[in-house]
């Protein structure tokens, strides 16, 4: 009742424009809305962290202060998350349009560069199939960025099913563009070829005995693309793996896991294959009547690689765990058995999964003490929450819970229940 009494009317509109709107010209926005409530979090979480804006009518219980800070805390960051996702889906429309002037960017590139190396070489019709072959692959990107534009246009193919970009597809869809570009270089020399000695010559180009390594480098790629997203749908659906919806998707998710923390397995992914690529490129360039010779030592190393960031997948993550259920005690507190209306500390790890970090998700945890679901509260600190913490969580246990043998269980923000962990209740 106190809780109730000091919201008051609180939760009246005070705007005139939906969280969702993306006019673009008012502070709710896409944007604008998203960095306006973002702004508004942070100084209301940190108010309370000084223990400012505290109703009077709330402040002489520390349960019902906690409460009513968390509803507050809750309400704010669901706003925010709703300006993000609107923020996130106004970003992907428009991406498609940047990503069809990237794609043209690099077909002006190399343009330039075949210009610029073509000065007392003279042109070739090596250096006309290699534009053509670009001209031809920057069409179909663009026709591909505008049948998807409402999905981030050339990346949507890219994009996992938590929003971010996967780095096992979007290594392989570099080398399979790489090999696509490399076949049409291939057979735009076949058509301007005037000679059957030179056009047996660009068909012997193409002889699995030069490239070998290649093919085996892109078969490999291509496989630990579909492998990695069988493997991380089979772990999530085990409730070994703990997942996230992102907002949207970024750059850093190439080298960085959910959390956003920079992971040995991706970034080593993508810079050696990325090596690998750009030598391919310059044997190409070298020699364009065949395909690009990958030596096999470099082959082999790409390999190795791709092997280490499958075993990176299979390592990642793992389920939530309950170590130790004890009584919170306050300074002065005498020691006691565990009753209805104390705190009890949960001990444990992977109380909060990477990316669940934001308000909103934390709110979503949820303990279970017998049949009673209890919320998690958010206590708030400068800079961030002390409660709940990825180690620890703090949570009353709720009058409704029968003195006795009960079991309590966390269900993170993804999701994933923990096994039973029991305790006894006295009156």
């Amino acid at each position: 009742m106190a809780v109730q009494e000091a919201r008051g009317g609180a939760d009246a509109p005070g705007g005139v424009h939906a969280g969702g709107c993306t006019c673009g010209d008012c502070p709710h926005g896409a944007r604008a809305g998203h960095r306006r409530a973002v702004a508004e979090f942070l100084l209301l979480r940190d108010g309370f962290a000084a223990g400012e804006g505290l109703p009077a009518a709330v402040a002489h219980s520390a349960s019902a202060s906690r409460q009513w800070v968390s509803e507050e805390l809750r309400q704010s960051a669901e706003l925010v998350a709703e300006r993000g996702r609107a923020e996130g889906e106004a970003w992907l429309a428009r991406l498609w349009r940047w990503t069809a002037c990237t794609v043209w960017a690099l077909v002006v590139a190399l343009l330039l560069v075949q210009t610029l190396t073509a000065i007392g070489a003279g042109w070739t019709a090596a250096r006309t199939a290699g534009l053509v072959a670009a001209l031809v692959t920057g069409v179909a990107l663009t026709a591909a960025s505008w049948f998807h534009r409402a999905r981030g246009g050339v990346l949507a193919p890219v994009i996992g099913e938590d929003n971010r970009l996967s780095t096992s597809r979007t290594v392989a869809a570099a080398w399979v563009l790489f090999a696509g570009y490399a076949v049409l270089v291939l057979a735009g020399r076949l058509a301007m070829a005037s000679s059957h000695a030179e056009r047996d010559a660009l068909i012997a180009g193409l002889d699995l005995a030069r490239g070998a390594g290649i093919v085996t480098v892109l078969a490999v790629i291509c496989g630990v693309a579909v492998l990695v997203r069988r493997v991380v749908g089979l772990r999530v659906l085990g409730q070994r793996l703990q997942k996230v919806r992102a907002d949207r998707p970024r750059s850093a998710d190439l080298l960085t896991d959910d959390a956003g923390r920079g992971t040995f397995a991706d970034i080593q992914y993508v810079v050696i294959s990325a090596v690998a690529l750009v030598f391919a490129a310059v044997r190409l360039a070298r020699r364009p009547d065949q395909l690009p010779d990958l030596p096999w030592g470099l082959a082999v190393l790409v390999l190795v690689s791709a092997a280490t960031y499958v075993a990176g997948k299979y390592a990642e993550g793992g389920r939530p765990v309950i170590l130790s259920v004890v009584r919170a005690r306050e300074a002065g507190d005498l020691d006691a058995p565990i009753r209805t209306g104390d705190d009890i500390e949960i001990r444990g790890a992977g109380f909060v999964p990477p990316g669940a970090q934001g308000a909103d998700r934390l709110t979503r945890m949820v303990v279970r003490i017998g049949a009673v679901n209890v919320h998690v509260p958010l206590v708030p600190v400068s800079g961030g929450f002390s409660n709940p913490t990825d180690a620890v969580l703090t949570v009353p246990v709720p009058v409704d819970v029968e003195p006795g043998r009960v079991e309590v269980q966390v269900v993170t923000a993804a999701g994933v229940e923990t096994h039973q962990y029991a305790i006894d209740v006295t009156d």
